[in-house]
């Protein structure tokens, strides 16, 4: 069996598909077929997951504004899932919920149109975008609701949902919060794989401990390793991180160290 130093990491697969749409118009954009990326939050450790100029959250979002299709595409990478949470879980058990895709391409539509949603937004806090976002797939999904009662076509009797749910505000912050630990995870790796096997086993380490469930013990005998060894690079690991969720959040949160710390402490707090 292998041991610590000789494990080898395991890939996962994610992705968001970015076309132009017929006829021309502003973006079409759809998850890969068969792909689910609101579950895993670990990247595959084989493949770039950063670019070595990978933008910011504000480089990408000014970006986005202005037309640039690649920052476009990247927006919606980050952010699809969150949507879909959003609309996924104010939806459950209606018949709105087949409308979830054509609603978040409209939450793309409203956002990267001229003069749209994303011209509004300026650089701030994390939880100024977190709740610009919101508002915007909330107005989508009122309208969506708004026109589906005009046309007559039939809702649940007990579907009404207020403008303001908590229940559903707490879906959108626990995906958004997801959607900055699954760049941190990619910030981790791509810097894992630079710096070589043992910090890649590391990034590989904490995939089986959150993602599968697996006790240390259970990893260090699945690894033929020292448990002690598995725990020490566990500490490790968590360590990296930590210091990577850092530096996605500053890309997010305009504010001094302490700020950035407590925003940290705020995101894993949703998966405690």
């Amino acid at each position: 069996m292998p041991g610590w130093r000789d494990r080898a990491p395991a890939a996962g697969t994610a992705g968001v598909e970015f076309r132009e749409p017929r006829g021309g118009g502003l973006c079409w954009i759809r998850p890969h077929a068969g792909k689910n990326d609101s579950e895993s939050v670990f990247p595959p450790l084989y493949d770039r997951g950063v670019e070595e100029d990978d933008p910011t959250c504000w480089t990408v979002i000014r970006g986005a504004a202005a037309g640039d299709r690649r920052d476009r595409a990247e927006f919606a990478r980050r952010y699809m899932p969150v949507i879909r949470a959003y609309l996924g879980a104010r939806w459950r058990g209606t018949p709105l919920l087949a409308e979830t895709d054509d609603a978040t391409q409209e939450v793309f539509l409203d956002c990267f149109r001229e003069g749209g949603a994303l011209t509004r937004v300026r650089p701030g806090p994390a939880r100024a975008f977190r709740a610009f976002l919101h508002g915007v797939v909330r107005n989508v999904a009122l309208r969506t609701e708004q026109a589906r009662r005009r046309s007559g076509r039939p809702l649940d009797s007990g579907f009404d949902p207020p403008a303001e749910d908590p229940s559903l505000s707490d879906v959108f912050d626990r995906a958004f919060a997801r959607s900055l630990i699954r760049q941190a995870a990619a910030r981790q790796a791509d810097l894992a794989r630079d710096a070589g096997p043992e910090a890649l086993r590391r990034v590989d380490l904490l995939r089986l401990r959150f993602e599968e469930a697996l006790p240390i013990r259970e990893i260090a005998r699945l690894w033929d390793a020292d448990p002690a060894v598995v725990h020490h690079e566990y500490a490790k690991a968590r360590r990296e991180f930590r210091r990577a969720l850092a530096a996605v959040v500053r890309e997010h949160h305009l504010g001094d160290d302490a700020e950035v710390e407590a925003e940290c402490g705020r995101l894993l707090a949703h998966f405690s």
